[in-house]
């Protein structure tokens, strides 16, 4: 997966499967996270979720979560600020 550390922290790619039973990582899809969330892609749900689990998942606060790009869409740019790409993967990978 490519993560990219910026001056704010770190970028990277998501790839969102909504509706799905649970929510989850799992695993890498042509170089973005592929996440599974249980919330409908409607009216910003599923960004919503995809946040919140990101916060659960990493330990930060939702505020420092955020969808740069790719509101209407499966993939998306995600920016979390304050933490580090060591971090990160350290975290996701658990």
């Amino acid at each position: 997966m490519k993560v990219l550390e910026t001056s704010r922290g770190i970028r990277f790619q998501v790839r969102v499967l909504p509706r799905s039973s649970r929510n989850e990582i799992v695993g890498e899809m042509q170089g973005a996270l592929k996440v599974k969330l249980t919330a409908p892609p409607v009216e910003g749900k599923a960004n919503k979720a995809l946040i919140s689990f990101l916060a659960d998942v990493t330990g930060v606060p939702r505020r420092q979560i955020t969808i740069l790009k790719g509101d209407t869409a499966r993939n998306k740019l995600v920016e979390i600020t304050g933490m580090s790409k060591s971090e990160f993967m350290s975290k996701v990978n658990n």
